[in-house]
């Protein structure tokens, strides 16, 4: 069994920060990739940004520059970070985590990120 948790979402004014983070444990074996999506009311889920256990990421062309996503691998825990600066109202969303791992994918519950003044 899979748990993924993550935290750290909120409401933000335009121009603030937030960091999400999310922990992935359970019965996951060779994690190929760590990353990031979000779905916006209305619209269908994208990628925000993800990252390959050799360390290669990849963002989508408009959270970079302001977007980092970061991860710690180890045996018993596997967490991956997404810090957001300079964020706008375009960014609100819920934002999910998926783990990658040996062709299946796994996803968080989402945590909601609001912008707004």
């Amino acid at each position: 069994q899979v748990h993924i948790v993550e935290s750290g979402g909120g409401l933000v004014q335009p121009g603030g920060s937030l960091r999400l983070s999310c922990a992935a444990s359970g019965s996951i074996f060779g994690i190929d990739v760590m990353g990031w999506y979000r779905q916006a009311p209305g619209k269908q889920r994208e990628l925000v940004a993800t990252q390959a256990v050799g360390g290669n990421t990849n963002y989508a062309d408009s959270v970079k520059g302001r977007f980092t996503i970061s991860r710690d691998y180890n045996k018993n825990k596997n967490t991956v970070r997404l810090q957001m600066n300079s964020l706008n109202p375009d960014d609100t969303a819920v934002y999910y985590c998926n783990v990658g791992s040996s062709g299946f994918h796994y996803w968080g519950q989402g945590t909601q990120v609001t912008v707004s003044s």
